[in-house]
């Protein structure tokens, strides 16, 4: 049984059946048409795709792809450790450690990171802090993807069962020490999937690089399809290495969930 919902009846399989078929069905006409219309433009030409079967441009776009990387990595483990902290202060028992940290993820969350990216671009040099390129990309994703980090960890401290603080407290541990010994151990490998999912859209989100001209993948996109005029196939090639990277990523999350028990898997999804 789903933790979310209740099992689907009969009739609704058959709809949900009937309704995938008429899905996919109306995706490969959209992507048939416009094959016809890429076709008939001259957009499939050999000529035009012939750039891209030589090294230099996917040297390019190669480089464009670690920068993306760079600022993913960094603004991953920047806000896991400012969620952890977050999550933490949410189970704090003193209300003015609980306070803050609750209005920071309840507010935060609301926030699109692009208006985050504008506030670094934009209102921080009129206060003297002008950041360095790559620093104004990764800090608005850190403070943005802190506040689903926060959420991620809360959900898996509080899925371990209570038992496991109350053993660490009476072998003498302090409440801090048994929550980083005892309770977070387990709770980072419960919610390792989640972490991996929340990843791959901070990932995603490194194309907001395009808005402060880092050079990311994206944003390198941009540049090459300025430099040979080939629009339509550039962002094609860009599309296709952002879909195989983010597709594996979240193969990897679905592996490393589907190796956790049910059990464990259900507590986690219910906390």
């Amino acid at each position: 049984m789903s933790v979310l919902f209740d099992e689907p009846g009969p009739k609704a399989v058959r709809r949900i059946r009937v309704a995938t078929v008429l899905g996919t069905l109306a995706v490969v006409a959209l992507a048939v048409l416009a094959v016809r219309q890429f076709a008939a433009n001259g957009q499939l030409d050999a000529a035009r795709w012939q750039p891209y079967a030589t090294w230099p441009m996917w040297r390019y776009l190669l480089n464009g792809l670690w920068s993306t990387f760079l600022a993913a990595v960094v603004s991953a483990v920047l806000a896991m450790a400012f969620g952890l902290l977050l999550a933490l202060g949410r189970l704090s028992p003193r209300a003015w450690v609980r306070g803050p940290s609750a209005a920071y993820v309840e507010v935060v969350r609301t926030i699109p990171a692009l208006l985050l990216v504008y506030v670094v671009l934009f209102a921080l040099p009129r206060y003297g802090l002008d950041l360095p390129l790559f620093w104004k990309l990764v800090v608005p994703l850190t403070v943005s993807n802190a506040a689903a980090y926060a959420e991620i960890f809360r959900a898996g401290i509080n899925s371990v069962e209570r038992g496991q603080m109350e053993a660490g407290l009476a072998i003498g541990l302090t409440r801090l020490r048994a929550m980083l010994l005892v309770v977070l151990p387990q709770a980072a490998r419960r919610v390792l999937p989640s972490l991996v999912s929340q990843s791959v859209g901070l990932l995603k989100d490194t194309s907001l690089g395009f808005v402060v001209s880092y050079g990311e993948l994206l944003y390198s996109g941009k540049v090459l399809a300025a430099y040979n005029g080939l629009l339509i196939q550039t962002y094609l090639v860009v599309a296709l290495i952002y879909l195989v990277v983010n597709m594996s990523l979240s193969k990897l999350a679905r592996v490393l969930e589907a190796r956790q028990p049910v059990t464990l898997r259900r507590r986690t999804a219910g906390a």
